[in-house]
């Protein structure tokens, strides 16, 4: 477990748009261009290497210059009276499925409930089995303030099944939700978030919405900072031109948002889902999107914004990365086995693909093959490249405004740019590699002894306790669910 500390008690965050930020990465992808040219000159092949790899030059640059265009392409609609008179009737839950988490973690996420523009109309809790706490002092408070703030809610106590299955319980007990967010315990929405994330579900093809999700504990160590970089930009570049099209392959598990049906009428093969004869328990946000994906357009809403707890050790974060490659390994063969090939995610999907063994094959004829084989060595304004590409990238980082961190800090931050680079070249290629060839290992993988990521107890008293207002439930048997589509295979939970 990690060392405590203290986190401000109100996190707010929004996302600015910026003509500067703009034409700095104008400038700096021209510089990376230029970069690239020169290298490629000084670079001495014979004629024949040169063309084939001039090929594949080629085609890298027009997959990355698809990518930039796509993601400026991005357009988030805008709260107006109008939108806020029909999305006011809709019946929002807000599910949180809870293992093993730090006490103070999940009473600050809970707090953040309360403090919305849009109050949420109902909040699930389930305690999947957790065996580090019953968390009775949380639960005493967080009926006392669900209860003065007029948000129904129920608290339940279930023996370990998963999260997918602890949010099933919650399903089951929100039968007049027509949206349901999905988020993790120790997810602390900032207080516009449920007022932003279903701004999308005003067109009726938009069956989920993704949001933003910047670091809880940004402050802990250079691992975190780094890692939060590196998840913000992913998230404004990626998922962002992704988004353009309606077609965001993978939400984010600390605040995304669905119409009530998706998850609804998928809940058996949710709960069901194998992969080799084993039942899968992780990349629950991505199955739920591809569901979706299924029935009409996935989004993202950048101005919804969450805090999360990230990783503060190196082997909590590479046993977590781990876990999502294997996850997008076999989300990857449900998308080309299920996605229909006139959908922009299929084509999407098979780009990425694309553009990572390109990516490999250069790499290793640049830095192996051609030093060793030919003794031809690259010169170092080639290594500059993804450096200046990843800075001009990386300017996006600056247009999420936070209450917690001064901006010379989130300057400071982009600044390890490099860091994040050199990480995702090494570290994080050879754990997407591994997490490929072992995608058949389904565990979860974290938080097995407990949280590891703890707020302070300080900052987390909860008040006196209280009798309890929990909702008695009475779970539905698992037999009156509809079992459509992927995988009905029935597996006992790990």
């Amino acid at each position: 477990m990690s060392r405590r500390r203290r986190i401000a008690p109100v996190l707010a965050a929004r996302r600015h748009r910026s003509a500067t930020v703009l034409m700095g990465i104008v400038v700096l992808l021209l510089a990376a261009a230029w970069t690239a040219h020169h290298a490629v000159v000084a670079f001495k092949f014979d004629a024949r290497t040169s063309s084939q790899l001039t090929i594949v030059w080629a085609v890298l640059f027009l997959v990355f210059i698809l990518q930039t265009f796509m993601y400026h392409l991005e357009r988030v609609p805008k709260l107006t009276p109008r939108t806020a008179r029909q999305l006011a009737d809709k019946h929002v839950a807000i599910l949180v499925p809870v293992y093993n988490e730090d006490p103070g973690l999940l009473k600050k996420g809970l707090e953040s409930f309360l403090n919305q523009t849009r109050m949420p109309d109902s909040v699930h809790i389930v305690d999947d089995g957790s065996k580090n706490s019953d968390y009775a002092d949380v639960r005493a408070w967080w009926a006392q303030a669900a209860r003065q703030a007029k948000v129904a809610t129920t608290w339940q106590r279930v023996p370990n099944g998963g999260k997918r299955h602890a949010q099933a319980h919650a399903v089951r007990v929100s039968p007049d939700a027509q949206i349901y967010i999905t988020c993790d315990s120790d997810s602390c929405f900032a207080p516009s978030a449920v007022e932003q994330i279903l701004i999308p579900f005003i067109r009726p093809r938009v069956q989920a919405v993704a949001g933003i999700v910047v670091a809880l504990n940004i402050r802990a160590n250079l691992l975190v900072r780094i890692t939060d970089l590196w998840f913000v930009v992913c998230q404004l570049v990626d998922r962002s031109g992704q988004s353009a099209v309606g077609a965001v392959m993978v939400n984010s598990g600390p605040l995304a948002a669905y119409r009530a049906e998706i998850i609804r009428d998928n809940l058996g093969s949710y709960l069901n889902e194998t992969f080799r004869g084993r039942p899968v328990m992780f990349s629950d946000d991505s199955l739920l999107t591809l569901y979706a994906q299924s029935r009409g357009l996935t989004v993202q809403q950048p101005s919804a914004i969450c805090f999360t707890a990230m990783p503060e050790k190196w082997s909590h974060f590479s046993r977590m990365y781990l876990r999502w490659m294997r996850g997008s390994t076999i989300r990857s063969i449900w998308r080309a086995r299920y996605l229909p090939v006139n959908r922009p995610a299929y084509w999407l999907h098979a780009m990425r693909w694309l553009q990572m063994i390109l990516t490999q094959m250069v790499t290793v004829w640049i830095l192996i093959v051609q030093p060793v084989v030919f003794g031809n060595v690259p010169p170092a304004t080639m290594l500059a490249i993804p450096f200046l590409i990843g800075y001009a990238q990386g300017l996006r980082y600056l247009s999420i405004i936070r209450s917690d961190e001064r901006i010379r800090y989130q300057f400071a931050t982009w600044l390890m740019m490099p860091l994040a680079i050199i990480m995702a070249w090494t570290h994080l290629r050879f754990l997407r590699w591994y997490g490929i060839f072992t995608c058949g290992r389904t565990g979860w993988g974290t938080r097995q002894n407990g949280a590891e990521v703890s707020l302070d107890a300080a900052d987390a008293a909860p008040a006196p306790a209280v009798i309890p207002y929990v909702k008695s439930v009475d779970p539905m048997d698992e037999s009156t669910l509809q079992i459509p589509q992927i995988r009905q295979q029935s597996v006992s939970p790990y």
